[in-house]
């Protein structure tokens, strides 16, 4: 088990939060509630606010600049917020508080659920990318083969034609799936426009090969395609299509 050591539990006020460096680098906001501890996210998924300058009654953390919410337990959205926060396993040891190592795939919402077998069989095709900050992963009218899973950074999309480009108005976080088009039909190249904001880590999957291994469990690519139709309406209502 890879586990990082991240502060000590008497930093952390009771029902309170604070931000945090973990081992690596990684910035986390721990938060205590009664007699449990949880690490999520340094920054706003909305606009890279931080989220220790927001409000927290112990069970609700709350983003001060636009009011989005967050049960702690769970890091669900609630009321205005529209995505979740990233989640840290935490473990404490003693007065050390540590989070536990959990891979891009097992935190991608898009394939919660689905079998360990099936879940197995698409990490074995990921590939592992890393770009620098301004690389391109895709451009408009690039073939759309494969679909990402982001690990680590930030990406940026736009979206629209010739003059009429806008960022797509929305962040990405660890387990984020995008370039979603390889995952469906008659959807040959694509539509928008993905770069990398700062260094990032991602995972390559090509989309048919992905396909394949549902087809041959369909009660895990039912599960799937529900999650991509549910995917594809948050974003098409929000910003437009990847």
């Amino acid at each position: 088990m890879n586990k990082k050591f991240v502060c000590s539990r008497s930093q952390v006020p009771a029902n309170g939060m604070v931000e945090c460096e973990a081992e690596g680098g990684l910035k986390l906001l721990v938060a205590n509630a009664g007699d449990a501890y949880f690490a999520y996210q340094a920054v706003c998924p909305h606009q890279d606010v931080p989220l220790c300058e927001g409000l927290y009654d112990g069970a609700i953390l709350t983003c001060h600049q636009h009011l989005w919410q967050w049960d702690i337990r769970t890091g669900a959205a609630i009321g205005l917020a529209e995505a979740s926060l990233e989640s840290f396993p935490v473990q404490v040891d003693g007065d050390s508080i540590y989070v536990v190592a959990q891979g891009a795939l097992n935190a991608a919402a898009l394939f919660a659920g689905i079998s360990d077998q099936t879940l197995a069989a698409i990490t074995a095709l990921a590939k592992k990318e890393e770009y620098g900050a301004g690389n391109a992963l895709y451009n408009f009218g690039d073939p759309a083969d494969d679909f990402f899973v982001l690990e680590s950074g930030r990406v940026e999309f736009l979206i629209g034609r010739d003059e009429r480009l806008s960022p797509a108005g929305f962040m990405l976080r660890k387990g984020e799936v995008f370039g979603w088009a390889a995952l469906l039909e008659n959807q040959p190249q694509r539509i928008a426009r993905a770069t990398c904001l700062e260094q990032s880590r991602l995972l390559r999957i090509n989309g048919k090969q992905a396909l394949q291994v549902l087809e041959k469990d369909p009660a895990s690519g039912y599960v799937v395609m529900r999650r991509l139709s549910s995917l594809i309406a948050r974003y098409l209502a929000s910003s437009g299509s990847k």
